[in-house]
């Protein structure tokens, strides 16, 4: 009988994988962090065990979105009080808070459950091309073309 192998967590084995942003289309680079953080790219990947690496982004406010998605898009946020919402656009966002974008991007594309917190703990993102992990080994982003 074939038995299929599931992934312990003292068993992970977590890698560092560095990331320039600069001229990085955003939906294509959140996508492929995505794939990263969960650990898809992996062999041992299981989807309920977070075997996922650690990834370092830098140049986060350099990040291009294509089309007309600079004038259309819009990131809502409610405090939870009545008439609450705003709404913030792309362009606001990127001159406030550019590496905020990038976070959202790819927390969209994570599982909709509790694990997703821990892997998006994993995530660094960096506004600048300096970052303080170089004690890590970090290593660069494991897809050629992104």
């Amino acid at each position: 009988m074939n038995k299929s192998y599931q992934a312990k967590t003292d068993e992970v084995k977590r890698e560092w994988y560095f990331v320039d942003a600069n001229e990085q289309i955003l939906g294509r680079l959140a996508s492929q962090i995505a794939r990263v953080l969960m650990g898809k790219n992996k062999p041992q990947y299981t989807p309920h065990i977070d075997v996922g690496d650690y990834v370092v982004v830098v140049n986060a406010e350099k990040i291009k979105v294509t089309g007309k998605k600079a004038e259309y898009s819009k990131y809502p946020q409610y405090s939870g009080y009545q008439s609450g919402l705003k709404i913030i656009k792309y362009q606001r966002m990127l001159e406030r808070k550019p590496a905020e974008i990038l976070r959202l991007a790819v927390l969209r594309m994570m599982p909709k459950n509790k694990l997703a917190n821990k892997m998006m703990n994993k995530l660094k993102l960096y506004v600048g091309s300096e970052h303080p992990h170089e004690a890590q080994n970090v290593q660069p982003f494991p897809f050629d073309k992104i």
